[in-house]
């Protein structure tokens, strides 16, 4: 709960106590905090409870014995008492001088301790950026918060506006409602403060989206302010607006012959061309970020709309793409918050791209601005006169260094072994399903997280001593294939579905053989889970439309369990530590290419279960595995060498 404080009031200098009444200074200022415990000490509630309930001992010395907290708080209604006598009504202080002369102290009851604390608010100070938020909060919240290095006021204030309307779930119970009280405060505070709490940090929701999110914002050219200087008012292509002149409405590349799409300026144009691939959830959010960066440098930046684009301004774009402008770069936030940019920072902190995305950027362009002009939408396409980025031809296109070696490959599957089997290791269970599919058959982390058990079923090739099950799934490029399933993998799915309640062998195919393969059996309290998993039906208490785990979500979830594992598991060489800690839920995938060709599964049939559509592909794995080789025998030589 937050302390409140009265700024009402003025700070009356420090400085010793005169003999007139009307005069007396104040030793410091206090905190709600204060008044809040010397309402509890009115109220007859022990000293020692006092300074456990609303002290921090190690930052309030005065709170360090029961003794010490009593002597200050008698201190600060003698202190308080002496104001309400300067500043109080007649009435109030002609009752506590009757008190004191009755009773040699004030006796208070409730109405007149408000009455006090309300005549005594020019004790209170005004909160500062600098103050710490010990000097506001509970001890417990304030301890909470200095736990993810959040030290004063200040430091709360960005901390919020930072991470915006989730910034409470990374902090240990400090909750939704704790989070309201906290941020409602701290607008109040904003004019003593000299801060600004953004308006999305606590504002109403609907579905979990805040509404602030449905509002348009117009961006505007900006010529007035250098290159990363001057914030710029930018926004996702679905809260977009342009102002009329730059909306390409009469654009000079319009094309006069009669239109296909019905457009009526570069932003209609813009969405008819991404609605083409609504059925294709990946190539709709790639393409979207490339359009809408696009549109954003031009119109803020170029001050041109789309539909002005010559030549020159798309070489002009291709420089940006090199060194984006400061102001077009920011920390990854959701598409709702007023702090999302079109480009994020990387690991490293930069935010150039690579000249391989760059040339992604360029062709994805060319291919919007081809079909523009063959729906008649434009007259023609500035991009096909420009060059592609350079690119160098790398001599492995995959990163496949990630595959774990065999040792290690052994190492780990062990370990989950031995984790899944201990009591409430639902999350180890999980992760060894996971770790499994991807591992033994080869599947993207998108293909194990879309992976359904309807899908899943046993081979005709097999037999009863041998059985084999085999998995269809729609992988990359919307190719099915089929892949085989190892025993092992099954029996950690069978395992991974008594966590969730479902029975992975039932007979009934519309029931107990439906569902994905994979999902949480944690979900987090949060209103987005909430509407994307299950709802748990009355009576036979069986899960009705059960999600998945998304790919993300997929590989969060193994990269924390691998983390875990690198820092626990015994047996482990620094080398393999460290090989450990660099996989991620990919590297799975090149692990079963390295390992199956090493033991002489045949490259052709490799292919057909990783899914890749050229054998070149696939011969990669060829030469990794003869690279290990060669590594492996180097270090041999070298210990001959030393014995």
């Amino acid at each position: 709960m937050v302390e409140r404080r009265s700024s009402s009031g003025k700070a009356t200098a420090s400085g010793q106590a005169s003999t007139g009444v009307a005069d007396v200074a104040i030793p410091r200022g206090f905190t709600t905090k204060d008044f809040t415990a010397l309402r509890a000490y009115v109220q007859r509630i022990q000293p020692a409870v006092i300074a456990r309930t609303y002290y921090d001992p190690d930052e309030d010395p005065h709170a360090a014995t029961p003794s010490a907290m009593e002597r200050y708080l008698t201190g600060m209604l003698d202190t308080l008492v002496q104001l309400a006598l300067a500043h109080g009504s007649m009435a109030l202080a002609e009752h506590l001088r009757a008190s004191i002369k009755q009773h040699g102290q004030p006796k208070l009851t409730a109405v007149t301790f408000r009455m006090v604390t309300e005549a005594a608010q020019l004790a209170a100070a005004a909160p500062h950026p600098d103050h710490a938020i010990g000097a506001w909060l509970r001890p417990r919240i304030a301890r909470r918060l200095k736990g993810e290095g959040i030290a004063t006021l200040g430091d709360l204030v960005a901390f919020c506006n930072r991470r915006g309307p989730s910034w409470w779930r990374s902090i240990p119970r400090i909750g939704r409602g704790r989070a309201r009280a906290i941020v409602s405060w701290l607008r109040k505070q904003q004019a003593a403060l000299q801060r600004t709490v953004d308006i999305d940090v606590d504002s109403a929701e609907h579905d979990g989206v805040p509404l602030v999110a449905d509002e348009r914002v117009e961006v505007v050219p900006d010529f007035a302010s250098e290159r990363g200087k001057g914030r710029l008012t930018l926004a996702p292509l679905e809260r977009l607006a342009v102002p009329h002149t730059l909306s390409g409405a009469a654009g000079e590349n319009r094309s006069t012959a009669f239109c296909y799409i019905q457009a009526n300026h570069d932003l209609d144009a813009v969405r008819a061309y991404l609605n083409r691939f609504r059925d294709q959830p990946k190539t709709l959010r790639a393409y979207t970020k490339e359009l809408e960066r696009f549109l954003l440098w031009a119109v803020v930046l170029r001050g041109k709309a789309l539909s002005d684009l010559r030549v020159d301004d798309c070489e002009a774009y291709k420089d940006f793409l090199r060194d984006p402008d400061p102001r077009f770069v920011g920390e990854r936030f959701a598409r709702h918050s007023p702090r999302w940019r079109p480009f994020a920072t990387s690991a490293d902190g930069s935010a150039s791209l690579s000249p391989e995305s760059q040339r992604y950027t360029v062709r994805v362009l060319r291919t919007a601005f081809t079909w523009w002009v063959d729906v008649r939408y434009l007259a023609g396409n500035p991009w096909k006169a420009v060059n592609d980025p350079m690119v160098i031809k790398r001599e492995r296109a995959m990163k496949i260094e990630r595959a774990l070696p065999a040792d290690l490959w052994r190492k780990l599957r062990g370990e989950l072994d031995v984790r899944s089997a201990e009591a409430g290791a639902m999350q180890w269970r999980a992760v060894r399903a996971a770790v499994l599919l991807m591992g033994d058959s080869g599947l993207r982390r998108e293909e194990a997280a879309s992976a359904r058990r309807e899908d899943l079923r046993p081979s005709s090739f097999g037999t009863p001593e041998r059985p084999v099950w085999e998995l269809t799934i729609v992988g990359k490029g919307q190719r099915e294939r089929t892949v085989p399933v190892s025993a092992a993998t099954l029996n950690a799915l069978r395992a991974h579905w008594r966590d969730r309640g479902g029975d992975f062998d039932g007979a009934s195919e519309e029931d107990k053989h439906r569902g994905p393969l994979l999902s949480p059996v944690v979900i987090p309290w949060t209103d987005a889970s909430r509407r994307r998993h299950r709802a748990r039906q009355g009576g036979d208490g069986e899960p009705a439309n059960e999600a998945g785990y998304t790919a993300d979500g997929l590989n969060r979830l193994v990269s924390r369990m691998v983390t875990k594992l690198v820092e626990t598991m015994d047996g482990l060489s620094l080398d393999e530590r460290v090989r450990l800690g660099q996989s991620n839920a990919h590297a799975f995938r090149h692990t079963f290419g390295t390992q199956s060709v090493a033991d002489e599964v045949p490259v052709d049939v490799v292919q057909k279960v990783l899914g890749h559509a050229s054998l070149q592909t696939t011969t990669i794995y060829v030469q990794a595995e003869k690279q290990r080789v060669l590594e492996e025998l180097a270090g041999y030589y070298a210990r001959l060498g030393a014995r």
